[in-house]
């Protein structure tokens, strides 16, 4: 076997996850946004009590992790303890209440033992529930009690970590506010000044209760959306769950007539993601009204629901999985006519960069390859001050039309684009004081041989960096980049490789198809991949992966990993799997794909992982599809648990999970029903660079334990059998 095209396969997804702290020290959002929390219960009456309030706890991780980050309805920010137990979360509601039900959204590091309690005054506890079977995930459960503070008591860890929430809610009665739960515009008529497609973004996207569609309007100001609530009602809050493209200046109206408007909220400052409002207003009609776009495109809305202080409103229906775009492409703003990329592999020069173990070869001409996962830094012994600055000589004068900037969580809130004849003398172009991080794509008019970007104040107390500076224009000396692969069209049927595995019983895996990856695995997991003595054909047209209880290599367990490195990749395309996975705590199969570039020396996650599928067999009902890259991996990787279509239980029989690949995203399906949709221009504006335009190889396993699965125990069958009818790529 050449070691070069195989070397031990790391699968750190949910290791990785205390050291994926970016420079900022932050983790990013779960799913991109912050968390819409409006509640389902049928009673009216309840109430999301704890967001927002004063949660303290036993320990905290770091700073980065504070109690309060678990009641900050952000899915995207938690709270992680020291590594040992006990350990406890408790919030302050303000007041004694009735409770109903709690709800934790745990992190990869759960408690498999846990008491929920109350208590009047933050000493005399009450049991309101107790565990010693904690699964993990979003665990719903249903309180009867009442308290003033409400406290979680872990007392076994599941993994060898601390525990760590995302989300600790408690619902119950407030006394005190008589808004709904559901959302009283769903499904109702809606209007809008402009549409961006009438036919892909109507207004009536924002209004339908997907995730999946939007309204999308003109690429001007002002625009408004309107919606029709039927009659007049008391409104109490407003949700908006914005795409990419957002406001940064708008107002809540309501209208009795739909004429004449009242304001009830009002902002300049908008901050895009998901924004949930409280006002207080009455009316038939109810508009948002966007007056300062926060992009160079138009307004566009996943979702703008209205909770009624009437009662629940529309009470709400379970979402359909998310779904993607239509077939057009999302909304982005190209270079003006004639313009190329004049910046790539051209010259660049800072005022300092960065070279060490932190952060290595970060170096000016990183901003400039074209390559999303490597990035120039300021340097930290010298760098981290303002004004800071890097610029790229484009070889020649040149006319500039446009400048992207991708940035790494050290971003500039306040810079400037210069350009300059002479990399002395330098004219501003633009100029900002609310830089927002992530893309920022920027439409210019200026003359120059020079282009820089000059940071004079940072976003947190590191420097400044950059993952991509794109500069677009006519003149200068441009080398264009290599050509990408043209997009598929689905649904795609042009067959490029495939394993039918129709060999004979017991033979092996087609060794000019697979590469077999044998040795231990990460995340605490506890089989030993053997060199392909755990894989076979069954002679009825399956593989057969098994996993036992048998020693070698220094572990309990066996199991097998393979993969195509070396033989085959693919960039594009739709990628599937025909699979019947193995039901028994502990168990771990997965069909994912690695960036080929991990077999030459580039580091997960830099390299791009992309999880088609994950099931943990303690819970066959459900399953995973998840995206890693520098700024979301491990536990913060970008992605969906999601249900079984149609309820089923995914180890009962084959089913086929696949990945719909272009250069605009990801469609995640299994049997034929979109469960997730990755949209590229999203995750660059919320989340960081999208790193999954380049070849990708296929990985096949079965892993045994560790801290995603959670232990096996006596219930768990060995020897356990991951079966794969098929795997095939289309073009």
């Amino acid at each position: 076997m050449n070691s070069a095209l195989s070397p031990p396969h790391v699968r750190p997804q949910w290791l990785s996850r205390w050291r994926a702290l970016t420079l900022s020290g932050t983790i990013l959002a779960l799913l991109g946004g912050y968390l819409a929390v409006t509640g389902t219960s049928a009673d009216a009456a309840e109430t999301l009590l704890s967001q927002g309030r004063a949660a303290t706890a036993s320990s905290t991780e770091s700073a980065a992790t504070p109690a309060s980050a678990a009641v900050d309805g952000n899915a995207g920010t938690r709270w992680s303890s020291a590594f040992a137990e006990p350990q406890w979360l408790q919030v302050d509601l303000g007041a004694v209440a009735p409770l109903s039900r709690i709800v934790l959204t745990w992190e990869g590091a759960y408690a498999r033992a846990f008491t929920l309690q109350t208590s009047t005054n933050g000493s005399a506890w009450t049991t309101v529930h107790t565990t010693t079977n904690g699964s993990g995930g979003t665990q719903e459960i249903a309180v009867t009690g009442s308290g003033r503070y409400v406290r979680l008591n872990a007392t076994a860890r599941a993994t060898a970590y601390g525990v760590s929430l995302w989300e600790f809610q408690v619902y119950g009665e407030s006394g005190t506010s008589a808004c709904g739960t559901g959302n009283a515009a769903q499904g109702r008529p809606a209007t809008a000044s402009s549409t961006e497609s009438a036919a892909a973004y109507p207004a009536s996207s924002a209004v339908d209760g997907s995730t999946g569609t939007r309204w999308a309007s003109l690429a001007a100001d002002p625009q408004w959306l309107r919606v029709d609530l039927g009659s007049t009602q008391s409104i109490c809050g407003v949700t908006l769950n914005w795409e990419a493209a957002y406001a940064t200046a708008f107002q809540i109206q309501t209208s009795a007539d739909g004429s004449s408007w009242t304001t009830v909220h009002s902002t300049t400052n908008g901050t895009g993601g998901t924004q949930v409002l409280t006002v207080a207003g009455s009316g038939r009609y109810i508009r948002i009204l966007g007056t300062q776009r926060g992009t160079a495109f138009g307004y566009s809305l996943w979702e703008f629901a209205v909770r009624t202080g009437t009662g629940p409103g529309n009470p709400p229906t379970t979402p359909p999985p998310t779904t993607p775009p239509p077939t057009t492409p999302p909304p982005t703003t190209p270079p003006p006519g004639g313009s190329v990329l004049l910046s790539y592999q051209k010259p660049a020069v800072a005022s300092t960069s960065q070279n060490d173990g932190a952060c290595f070869e970060c170096l000016p001409a990183r901003a400039f390859d074209n390559d999303p996962a490597s990035r120039w830094a300021t340097s930290a012994t010298t760098g981290w001050v303002d004004p800071g600055w890097i610029y790229v000589d484009l070889g020649a004068t040149a006319t500039i039309s446009q400048v992207v900037l991708q940035w790494d969580p050290a971003y500039a809130a306040a810079y400037q684009i210069q350009v300059s004849p002479n990399a002395s003398t330098w004219t501003s172009i633009y100029s900002t004081t609310t830089g927002r991080g992530f893309k920022e794509t920027l439409n210019v008019t200026g003359t120059g041989r020079y282009v820089r970007m000059y940071g004079t104040a940072r976003s947190s107390q590191y420097g400044y960096s950059l993952y991509e500076f794109k500069v677009f224009g006519t003149g200068g000396n441009p080398t264009a980049p290599p050509p990408m692969p043209p997009d598929p069209t689905f649904p795609a049927n042009q067959l490029v490789w495939s394993d039918e595995f129709n060999g004979a019983a017991g033979s092996k895996p087609d060794p000019a198809k697979w590469t077999i990856d044998p040795g231990t695995g990460q995340n605490n997991e506890i089989q030993y991949y053997t060199n392909n003595n755990n894989a076979s054909m069954n002679g009825t047209g399956a593989l057969v992966i098994e996993a036992r209880r048998e020693t070698a290599g220094g572990r309990d367990y066996t199991s097998h990993r393979m993969n195509t490195g070396g033989k085959f990749t693919v960039q594009y395309g739709r990628i599937e799997a025909r699979v019947q996975v193995p039901k028994g705590n502990g168990l771990w199969p997965a069909f994912w794909m690695m960036g080929a570039d991990f077999l030459t020396g580039r580091p997960w996650p830099y390299n791009g992982e992309i999880d088609i599928m994950e099931v943990l067999g303690r819970n066959t009902f459900e399953g995973y599809s998840t995206l890693h890259a520098p700024q979301y991996n491990g536990g913060a990787g970008y992605g969906q648990k999601y249900p079984a279509p149609g309820g089923v239980d995914f180890a009962a029989g084959f089913h086929v999970w696949a990945a719909e690949w272009d250069s605009r995203g990801i469609t995640f399906k299994v049997d034929g029903q979109t469960v997730f949709y990755a949209s590229k221009e999203t995750v660059e504006s919320t989340r960081g660079p999208w790193v999954f335009d380049h070849p990708f190889y296929l990985i096949l396993n079965l892993a045994v334990g560790g801290d995603f699965p959670g232990p096996v125990d006596a219930t768990t069958p060995f020897p356990s059998r991951m079966l794969v009818d098929y795997v095939r790529v289309y073009r």
